[in-house]
């Protein structure tokens, strides 16, 4: 792990142990994108278990979603180069959701239709923890959009139990910035894929993100009190209907 710097090692270990993400025994699955976040996990993952008192097993999943003939291809060679086990498969079920709904709904639905496929292969390979690579703008930015979209407080939590705790949903690399994650990529010579999805620069996350960027260039600390603020919440300063 020399390729990661101490700060970032620490940042991923806190992650790691103060939302109790790995055990002994774990069989990790890998969702895998084919962008920089998914692949450089990946490789987190395989590497840890070097330093680790704990054994894991781990499978990376790429599911291609419909958009773009040669997406699979592309990350299988990410995947070969970084040397871990891994499964490709390919659907129709991003091309047929955007075709289903209009611009506004499709991407809510793709993105449930993957995520229904990948509870679907964790259960049917024997799979207890599914890994995602989503960080700590990642994480800023759901809040908001659940917030402006979805009239409700709430974002992804770095672990999330599932089905009676048959699956456990970890994100390893929520207390990291993209920046961080990119300098990782650049380190080990990854080549991240693009998202071939139509819609991917014209999305409410896409809106969501270019507001927050403006904002963190504006107020410095923004981002850090705001990631802050998902872990300090006064409840009785919230709106509650009184009750007689």
């Amino acid at each position: 792990m020399k390729l990661i710097s101490k700060r970032v090692n620490h940042l991923i270990g806190e992650a790691m142990h103060t939302y109790a993400m790995l055990n002994h025994g774990d069989r990790v699955m890998v969702a895998v994108s084919g962008g920089i976040d998914s692949l450089v996990l990946a490789w987190i993952l395989d590497k840890w278990r070097l330093k680790s008192p704990i054994d894991y097993e781990l499978l990376a999943v790429h599911l291609d979603m419909g958009f773009e003939e040669n997406q699979a291809h592309a990350v299988e060679k990410e995947l070969r180069q970084l040397k871990i086990p891994y499964h490709l498969e390919i659907t129709d079920l991003g091309r047929k959701a955007l075709e289903a709904e209009d611009g506004r709904s499709g991407c809510f639905h793709c993105a449930r239709q993957r995520r229904i496929r990948l509870f679907q292969l964790a259960e049917s390979l024997g799979f207890n923890k599914l890994a995602f690579g989503h960080h700590k703008e990642d994480i800023i930015e759901t809040f908001f959009l659940n917030l402006l979209y979805g009239g409700n407080l709430s974002t992804m939590v770095p672990n999330q139990v599932l089905f009676q705790g048959r699956l456990t949903l970890i994100r390893p690399l929520a207390f990291l910035e993209k920046k961080d994650i990119e300098a990782i990529g650049s380190a080990i010579q990854l080549t991240p894929v693009p998202n071939p999805c139509p819609l991917a620069v014209h999305s409410r996350r896409e809106k969501v993100r270019r507001f927050l960027a403006q904002l963190y260039r504006e107020e410095e600390m923004s981002k850090s009190n705001i990631f802050a603020a998902l872990s300090n919440v006064k409840t009785d300063y919230l709106l509650r209907p009184s009750r007689s």
